[in-house]
Parts: C-alpha cells; sequence; structure tokens
C-alpha cells in the first residue's frame, strides 16, 4: 500500500534567490525526465536510497502517483542504516515503496570475486524485479544509471540490458551533477550524500566473498563513521584478514593519534581482522581496481574491459 505521505516541495535556496527552479537549463532537465516516465506509463524503479536511485524515485512520483513504485533489495552486502534510510526517503517522497530479498550470496560466480561480481549481482536483482512486473503492475523496469556511468564499462549495465531495463537519467542526458543539482531543488535531504557502494565491492577481487567478511567491514566503517564523525570511511578486505583503512588525507593524522590508535586496533581485532593497516594516500573511489592484472574479463563467453569495483 502506498504511504500517505504529502510529496517533497522543493527547499528555498538562497543561492537562487529562495527559488530552485530559477535556473531554466535545471527546468528543462526536470521536465525532460519527467515526460521521459510519463511516457513510460508504469514503473518500477530499483532504488537503493542512494542520490540517483531516489532522484528516478521522485521523478517518477511526481509523473505518475501510483503508477510508480519504488523497490529495494536487501542482502547481506547491504550497509547497517541504508534501508532504514531509503524507506524514510520512499515516505517523505510519498511513493509506493516495496522491500525485496535477492539472494546473490547463493550464486557461487558473485562469491568467487572476480572482476564481473557485479555483473551476477544484477543479474540476480533485475531478474527478480522483471519477475514481479505483473505482481506490482508495472510494465517497465528502470535503474538510476547517470550519463556518467557510461564512462566506464561496468559489468552491470549488461545485466540490465540483458533484463530490458531502461535507464531515465542516461535517455535524459543527465550527470551526477545534474542528479545532485535536481535532488537538491527537490529539497531531498541526500542531495549531497557520499556514494555507498554495496559491502562486497570493499572485498579485493579473488577473495571470497562472504556474510562473514561483509559484517566485519560493516561493523568497522560503523564504528570509525560513530567515532570519527567522518561520512566517507572505507574499510577493505585483503588476504589474511588484513584490513587497509581509507579516510580523507586530512583525517590521517587522527586515525594514527595514540588514543584512537589503541582502541582502533582492539575494535578491529575483536571484528575478527588480524592486520589494521592505514592507506596513506588516503580515500580513492574504486582503489582495489589496482589489483585486477588483465584488462580485460569474461561474462557469458566474450571479453569484457574490466569494470571499476564499486567505491
Amino acid at each position: 500500500m502506498s504511504p500517505t505521505v504529502t510529496p517533497t516541495r522543493p527547499a528555498a535556496d538562497p543561492a537562487v534567490g529562495g527559488d530552485p527552479w530559477a535556473d531554466p537549463e535545471l527546468r528543462a532537465k526536470r521536465d525532460r525526465l519527467l515526460a521521459t516516465l510519463s511516457g513510460m506509463g508504469t514503473v518500477g524503479v530499483a532504488y537503493s536510497g542512494g542520490i540517483d536511485s531516489t532522484v528516478v524515485a521522485q521523478a517518477a512520483h511526481l509523473a505518475l502517483g501510483e503508477r510508480a513504485v519504488a523497490i529495494t533489495a536487501v542482502s547481506d552486502s547491504l550497509a547497517s542504516g541504508e534501508l532504514e534510510e531509503a524507506v524514510e526517503l520512499a515516505k517523505r517522497i510519498g511513493v509506493r515503496h516495496r522491500v525485496i530479498r535477492t539472494e546473490e550470496f547463493a550464486d557461487p560466480n558473485y562469491l568467487r570475486n572476480h572482476s564481473d561480481r557485479c555483473y551476477f549481482c544484477k543479474s540476480e536483482l533485475y531478474g527478480r524485479l522483471t519477475a514481479l512486473r505483473e505482481e506490482l503492475g508495472v510494465e517497465t523496469i528502470v535503474s538510476g544509471a547517470n550519463l556518467d556511468d557510461m564512462g566506464d564499462h561496468r559489468p552491470g549495465l549488461i545485466a540490465a540490458a540483458e533484463n530490458g531495463i531502461r535507464h531515465p537519467l542516461q535517455e535524459c542526458g543527465l550527470t551526477k551533477a545534474d542528479v545532485r543539482a535536481l535532488a537538491k531543488a527537490w529539497g531531498l535531504p541526500t542531495w549531497d550524500k557520499p556514494a555507498s557502494p554495496c559491502l562486497s565491492s570493499r572485498i579485493a577481487y579473488g577473495e571470497e566473498v562472504t556474510p562473514q567478511r561483509v559484517r566485519m567491514i560493516d561493523a568497522a566503517e560503523l564504528w570509525l563513521k560513530r567515532t570519527t564523525g567522518l561520512n566517507v570511511v572505507r574499510v577493505r578486505y585483503h588476504k589474511g584478514d588484513l584490513a587497509r583503512i581509507e579516510v580523507p588525507l586530512e583525517h590521517l593524522a587522527d586515525l594514527v593519534a595514540l588514543q584512537t590508535r589503541g582502541e582502533l586496533i582492539r575494535v578491529f581485532k575483536d571484528l575478527g581482522f588480524k592486520f589494521v593497516t592505514l592507506d596513506l594516500e588516503g580515500f580513492r573511489s574504486g582503489s582495489l581496481n589496482g589489483l585486477v592484472a588483465s584488462d580485460d574479463l569474461r561474462i557469458g563467453g566474450s571479453l569484457r574491459p574490466v569494470a571499476k569495483n564499486g567505491g
């Protein structure tokens, strides 16, 4: 059932004289997105609560009302707090919302964690979503992929194409910057939320993905965020239960302070890490890609370029 929540109203933005839609280019991008979604008739949005899929869910609700539904997939790779945030955002928007369970951890191709892991994850997700179309009363499943995602090959986009998934942000030529601008104009509180890829993307290629390892990573990152107050932290898992911590460069010194360092080591070892290291290069999105030796990967029998390993 659809939550009885008033749709989000644009928040006043002093930078543009209190009118969040004062920029005609931004209005045109908004209108193009709404028209594209309206033309689909009924849609199910693959909705994670991240900024891209949230903007698509907001636009779908404005364009289609009850003919749009946001679907959030839950599995062991979802970081703590992400589901709760997605639920609250869906209520704020007013869009119909459904939560489902995906079982990518039952697929040995996913668990082996080669550089095509995301293909098998998205195949599981999109396969389940397309199978639910009749039950949900939707004709088309859409994603939050934006124009910037086309710059590098991503296995997840191959899985999307195989399942007939559409990408309205890409179809409208919207970049990540455009998405954030739309989110801010719509008053979405997460307009500047950092990317939050799945926990499995923290595990070095070739090291098996297991529920235990993603739980270790999740608990470690949660502790770091609570202790430091940082929004962007990464705990990368490497062979031998080694943790490699990435934080913004300006915060490196905070983690090596004597009192913090001792507590950090104790907490991480209690979680199951045998070695605890701090990356002196600081946070870099997709830093595990440096471990991929080949420029190619194989999906469905064909050679394809290596994709980015999330965040």
